[in-house]
């Protein structure tokens, strides 16, 4: 068996296809959340940085070191697994109707 008709075969160009135009999907989706949710959701919260900005202080360390929790960096994160997770939902959910209606 050759490598074309492996590719053929195991639907690896699909794979890769679709590899591809999620990752440029992941892409958007980033800059949708860090350019344009978070900075006014920031700015409720006094945060200039959008949510990566929200910083709890706690003190100085035994050394003199800033103590500093950035649960925004935490949050924004989540955020941005949670909308990405959502777009891949609705994909696959619009990929199967699709598919269905094909039938």
């Amino acid at each position: 068996m050759g490598f074309l008709e492996f590719v053929r075969g195991q639907r690896v160009f699909g794979f890769a296809v679709g590899l591809v135009i999620g990752t440029a999907a992941s892409v958007l989706v980033n800059s949708l959340i860090n350019n344009v949710i978070m900075p006014p959701i920031g700015k409720l919260f006094g945060s200039a940085d959008g949510l990566r900005g929200l910083v709890w202080d706690m003190g100085t360390t035994a050394s003199g070191e800033q103590a500093v929790m950035r649960y925004g960096v935490f949050l924004s994160d989540l955020v941005n697994f949670v909308m990405i997770a959502l777009v891949v939902f609705w994909v696959i959910k619009l990929l199967r109707i699709e598919m269905v209606s094909r039938k």
